[in-house]
């Protein structure tokens, strides 16, 4: 009798009678070490200078995260979002969704107990003391603890539990390096321990949804991905993954009408659920809505690496349109961007496809919607280093351009010696057995030649930019070449990705009829 192959790590989810469905639990012991060394890093960038340290008069991110828990712990909930004589929107007003300002009412309390001062309504402003700093920090280590960590280590158990990672005995000695990929996340822990945010929370949340999905609990995974949109708006760039895949899945089943109810409900409960202080009016409601879209600011915020500033070179899209055509211009070209891995998700929902669609989705956000921050790059790594076993090569290139394309803002942040620090570690981690480079995707030689360029190049620009003045005239060429470069391999993956995407469904269909031989 002729041996049955068994499919490749790119098929589908594997049917849970296949061997494999069910590995062995990964060590106790061994992710408990991942875990205290990603913590351990944290702490160490967190020794460090942050957003706006010491820089009058609205100093930075710092600020801005310390002053909304001043507000959300003194005023009404009423006047959170609301321009008043005790809350001056032009000073760092808050600008995201309410469960945010529930975190940061939760933090201001804990700030209150132990250092009062630090969160005094109106007196504060600008405070800065070793104190602070130390219980700042630990509200982000302690979110990071409660909400990323856990996320991180269910979705690597079900990444091996539901198959997406191919067989048990032959991916399983890759579980610590996935799971290291997630912790120990170079940007992520620069963004939120260097700079100073609190992403881990809203990604944390995504994560924890994903795992949901991958799990077959749905609607834990759309309660998990509500409450990301309420944390940080941004985690909408996900959206169309999560909808794709799930609608997909209800449309094949023998109740699809109950099933989309089913998981509207669930959605529309959780909203309800975390806006309901501000519900009581239409105007309450739309006063907080108006704060989360600021579109005033323009298309871009200083040098990011998406179309519209890297072409801005070229096409003064600030001067040449108004902000209401640039607004659907950016709507049109983010929806063409995500609707082929869409389609593809709603035609042959499958687990791996729906992680290359979360990529393939963030990553189209990223690239063409109306205002994005270089922070937003870590939406489109987060499914990058889920994807890691998967797609080594894509993972590590995403990674390092990722994190080149904030380079600027690390420098502004005097968080250079973390910088070279992580990207080190990153490095040793990337190049360790467990995540051997020769997986994933083979490179043609043209291909290569063409990404060492960018590689040497982004190279000698983090030089230059130390070392060298540019131009009086151009004093931000060597920003805008950065962009330009991150700006070019994001949509060489980009395009990769998509392609990855829907040559799942090629394989699907071999697969198939080879069953039916």
């Amino acid at each position: 009798m002729a041996k049955t192959k068994k499919p490749r790590s790119s098929a589908p989810d594997p049917p849970a009678h296949l061997p494999w469905h069910h590995p062995p639990a990964p060590p106790v012991s061994t992710a408990l070490l991942i875990s205290l060394a990603a913590l351990l890093l944290r702490v160490l960038v967190s020794v460090g200078p942050y957003s706006g340290q010491g820089v009058a008069p609205k100093f930075g991110d710092y600020e801005a995260q310390r002053h909304w828990m001043e507000l959300t712990l003194h005023l009404p909930s009423s006047d959170w979002y609301r321009n008043t004589s005790a809350n001056d929107l032009a000073y760092w007003g808050l600008d995201y969704p309410p469960l945010s300002a529930y975190q940061s009412r939760l933090h201001g309390l804990l700030l209150n107990a132990s250092l009062p001062d630090a969160v005094a309504l109106r007196s504060s402003r600008g405070f800065e003391s070793p104190e602070s700093k130390l219980l700042m920090r630990w509200t982000v280590l302690s979110s990071d603890l409660m909400v990323f960590f856990p996320a991180a280590l269910w979705f690597v158990w079900v990444y091996f539990k539901c198959g997406v990672g191919g067989t048990g005995e032959e991916r399983m000695a890759g579980w610590t390096w996935l799971l290291a990929s997630c912790l120990i996340n170079p940007c992520l822990v620069l963004i939120d321990h260097g700079h100073f945010q609190y992403n881990c929370i809203s990604l944390g949340l995504t994560l924890g949804a994903i795992a949901g999905v991958l799990s077959g609990n749905e609607l834990v995974a759309a309660a998990l991905f509500s409450l990301s949109i309420n944390h940080k708006q941004m985690s909408l760039y996900f959206a169309p993954a999560f909808f794709g895949h799930l609608l997909g899945k209800c449309i094949k089943r023998k109740y699809p009408i109950v099933e989309v109810m089913k998981l509207g409900f669930v959605v529309l409960g959780t909203f309800a659920f975390v806006w309901w202080p501000f519900l009581h009016s239409y105007e309450a409601a739309m006063q907080v809505i108006s704060r989360l879209a600021p579109f005033e600011r323009g298309i871009y915020e200083d040098y990011v690496a998406n179309f519209w500033c890297s072409t801005s070179v070229l096409i003064k899209w600030k001067r040449l349109f108004a902000i209401k055509p640039l607004k659907l211009m950016s709507l049109f070209a983010t929806i063409l961007a995500f609707l082929p891995s869409l389609v593809q998700q709603i035609r042959s929902p499958s687990n791996l496809g729906f992680l290359y669609s979360l990529l393939n989705s963030s990553i189209s956000f990223y690239l063409f919607s109306y205002q994005v921050h270089e922070k937003s790059i870590l939406l489109p790594l987060l499914p990058a280093s889920l994807l890691a076993l998967q797609e080594p090569h894509l993972y590590g290139w995403l990674m390092y351009f990722g994190l080149f394309s904030m380079y600027p803002l690390i420098c502004r942040d005097h968080l250079l010696l973390q910088y070279i620090a992580v990207l080190g570690l990153f490095v040793l981690i990337y190049y360790s057995p467990g995540g051997s480079s020769k997986k994933g995707m083979s490179i043609p030689s043209g291909a290569k030649a063409v990404l060492s360029l960018a590689l040497l190049c982004s190279l000698l620009l983090q030089v230059l930019y130390l070392q060298i003045e540019p131009p009086k005239r151009y004093p931000f060429l060597f920003d805008a070449l950065m962009m330009f470069i991150c700006f070019s391999q994001f949509v060489i993956l980009t395009l990769y990705t998509n392609y990855k995407q829907w040559m799942l469904n090629s394989h699907s269909r071999s697969v198939g009829r080879k069953k039916d031989l």
